[in-house]
């Protein structure tokens, strides 16, 4: 079966971004910095490339085009955020311009001290839950007003309709077709009709940095945007258990609706990444297999409930 393909690129289709890179442009733009070192980041990233710069600074570059359209949003947006929001969040210290040996802009932010939320790093996972939904929260309130309105995430599940269709269909003698289909079809069937506000975009353990256990900083905004936030659910069923799934949405106080539409954002993601048709690695596959596993459990327990 042909399956159809995300409008995204993957790194190995883009710029090869590495040291030399990063410490020529540094060079060439910011002077004043390139007497700093410049070395790799544990996990620098999959859309963007990320380096140290010195001990408190870090450079971000986009790995292709559509990636490249968020860093002026991020530029623009963050610092306007980040006084609104509960926890750190990437502060921009200066925008990188394009020159011949990297065709877009790129960013220098302030370094974020934590490390990637893990089940193992984190030492509550139900208090990590209710913080989590705090720092969520935080966004929803602030206004909307010039806010960057996004079509693939924030947007509408219909987008993908015919992709989950495909990949569904693809993975039938492996999952549990018909629970799937039904997981689906319910978020289909509860669009998003209130009013715009602020949503992450990716709210993935990649993208939460957590210290002494704790979750301490929230990072990658390239998604943000001002739309529907149930795109922000899928934490819920990559990364939570049964309890502290529980208390996350108590916490952020999603209706049926919204959570709705949060397993499907969650089953889409996890289904394309099982089908293979993005570009990954092995810490998001075994994240998939994990959302479609408890969502697959969570479908049965709301059967059992219901019959």
């Amino acid at each position: 079966m042909q399956l159809p393909v995300l409008p995204t690129h993957s790194p190995s289709d883009a710029l090869k971004i590495d040291i030399p890179l990063v410490t020529h442009l540094i060079a060439s733009q910011f002077p004043q910095w390139a007497h700093l070192p410049v070395s790799p980041v544990a996990l620098s990233g999959w859309d963007n490339r990320s380096f140290h710069l010195g001990t408190d600074m870090t450079v971000r570059l986009p790995g292709a085009e559509p990636y490249a359209r968020a860093v002026n949003k991020e530029q623009t947006w963050l610092p306007r955020l980040a006084a609104h929001l509960p926890l750190p969040i990437p502060q921009p210290v200066a925008l990188g311009e394009p020159d011949q040996h990297s065709p877009w802009r790129w960013s220098v932010y302030r370094w974020l001290n934590g490390e990637i939320a893990t089940s193992e790093r984190i030492s509550d996972l139900d208090r990590f839950a209710i913080d989590l939904a705090g720092f969520l929260r935080a966004p929803q309130k602030i206004a909307t007003a010039g806010g960057p309105a996004r079509k693939l995430r924030g947007g509408s599940l219909d987008l993908w309709n015919d992709q989950a269709e495909a990949v569904i269909d693809a993975l039938a003698s492996t999952v549990d077709a018909a629970a799937v289909t039904s997981i689906w079809q319910s978020a289909l069937a509860a669009p998003f009709t209130n009013q715009p506000v602020w949503y992450h975009g990716d709210i993935a353990a990649g993208n939460l940095l957590v210290q002494e256990g704790k979750l301490c900083a929230v990072i990658d905004f390239g998604g943000v945007g001002v739309g529907d936030p149930g795109c922000d659910m899928t934490i819920a069923w990559t990364l939570l258990g049964p309890s502290s799934r529980q208390l996350f949405r108590e916490t952020l106080g999603v209706e049926d609706a919204v959570w709705n539409r949060g397993r499907g954002w969650a089953l889409w993601k996890a289904m394309i990444i099982l089908a293979g048709i993005i570009e990954t690695n092995a810490v998001e596959v075994a994240s998939a297999e994990y959302a479609v596993d408890q969502l697959l459990a969570d479908y049965r327990h709301r059967a059992d409930v219901d019959a």
